[in-house]
């Protein structure tokens, strides 16, 4: 089977980031001296990704702008614009779905999906989790984290307390198989009902992560650290 693909998730507008977002798209703006986004991508070209995709929407131009076709990080890099094309951003499952026929192109029976928007320097997207994860025969493996302090009810129930969800996972087709590409649908449902009845693992995920939601939670995360790079 060829190297799996990727989608980075990055149309959402980032209401939360104003003013900051007002001119610059949330995966753009810089952590650590390099934009949100290239932590990922660095990431899974170290893990053996070569082909990915970005789903745009607001602000949608600067992406191509900043990132180019991929080269620099040793990547093919294509773009979904639902903002040109869709007139607005498909949400998670909408825009997924809408990828999907390539992300799975030439065989492959599984995509990553992560989130542009978050900070996981030290996350590995490696084969050997990929072949861990379709020897399991899951619909999704789903990377969790303990609750952070806004969002204290958690998404899943998992050893015995509540996590969240780390917007890091590995999707097969048929999750999404009943949605319409080029159609806005949340994710999220699909998720919560998989995760009840049994289609889909969590893993915890032990690493450093942040959703960077705020500009205080931007401003935290400058200065000396892990870089993952």
């Amino acid at each position: 089977m060829p190297p799996l693909r990727a989608i980075v998730l990055a149309a959402g507008r980032g209401s939360r980031m104003r003013p900051l977002t007002d001119t610059t798209p949330k995966p753009l703006l810089p952590v650590r001296g390099r934009p949100l986004i290239e932590w990922h991508l660095l990431a899974l070209a170290r893990g053996g990704v070569r082909e990915v995709l970005v789903n745009t929407a607001w602000l949608e131009d600067q992406f191509p702008a900043v990132l180019g076709d991929g080269a620099r990080f040793g990547l093919s890099i294509r773009y979904q614009h639902e903002g040109r094309d869709f007139g607005d951003a498909l949400e998670t499952g909408g825009g997924i779905a809408t990828a999907q026929a390539w992300l799975c192109e030439g065989g492959r029976a599984a995509f990553w999906v992560v989130s542009g928007d978050i900070w996981a320097p030290d996350f590995r997207f490696d084969a050997p989790a990929a072949d861990t994860f379709l020897a399991r025969g899951h619909d999704a493996q789903l990377w969790v984290v303990p609750n952070p302090p806004y969002h204290p009810r958690g998404d899943f129930d998992h050893a015995g307390q509540r996590v969240t969800y780390a917007n890091l996972a590995l999707i097969r087709p048929r999750l999404c198989a009943g949605l319409v590409p080029g159609r806005r649908a949340a994710l999220g449902p699909l998720l919560i009902e998989g995760v009840a009845a049994g289609r889909i693992g969590l893993q915890d995920w032990p690493g450093t992560w942040e959703n960077v939601g705020t500009p205080a939670q931007l401003a935290a995360l400058q200065g000396d650290g892990p870089t993952g790079a």
